[in-house]
């Protein structure tokens, strides 16, 4: 079920992979049974806290008009949806260049298990202020998860394990700017923060 997939990879990713691995599961289960969900905490938490408490830097506060926070939500959303889906591309790309093999069940079950931790953390853009910080922290923690589960789904030799990560992570940092360019425009259209 959800849930205990979701303990398992907060609690215990290493055992949860063992799991994971030899299970067959579509692109559409995958995605409306797991993706979409747990996707949507952080941008439903996000929408309500933004339009609720709004954030503050340096002791200036801003909150977003309800069109920014709509369009921002969508757009961040379907771009989430679809970077899982980039993210397994990249991880399936690269494991043959790092002794691993090519298998694309198993690079898209990494990218949407992996990051079970920062959507669950969403739950905290509820306050957006201290959102961010525990954002940070799990996508620090999704990001070890998916170190623990690249080597065992794609086949990539220990010792290669790592500089595999590193090239996984890269490209992951290349779809998180560009999603993140995209959103930030996209909001640009529901007008101006404004002042809290």
């Amino acid at each position: 079920s959800l849930f205990a997939r979701v303990r398992a990879m907060l609690l215990r990713p290493s055992r949860a992979w063992a799991a994971i691995e030899p299970e067959a599961v579509s692109v559409r289960e995958l995605y409306r049974g797991y993706v979409a969900p747990l996707a949507a905490i952080p941008a439903v938490c996000g929408f309500v806290g933004m339009l609720l408490f709004g954030y503050s830097i340096a002791g200036i506060g801003f909150q977003a008009n309800l069109a920014t926070s709509v369009i921002e939500t969508v757009v961040d959303y379907a771009l989430t949806l679809a970077a899982v889906y980039l993210t397994a591309l990249a991880i399936d790309a690269l494991a043959p260049s790092f002794g691993g093999i090519r298998d694309r069940g198993q690079a898209l079950k990494l990218a949407a298990y992996s990051a079970t931790a920062l959507w669950i953390a969403g739950v905290f853009a509820l306050y957006p202020s201290l959102g961010l910080l525990v954002a940070l922290l799990g996508g620090l923690y999704s990001l070890y998860a998916l170190y623990l589960g690249l080597p065992r789904l794609m086949r990539v030799p220990p010792e290669n394990a790592l500089t595999y990560f590193a090239a996984v992570l890269g490209a992951i940092l290349v779809i998180l700017v560009l999603k993140g360019v995209v959103v930030a425009r996209a909001a640009e259209l529901g007008g101006p923060l404004r002042t809290a």
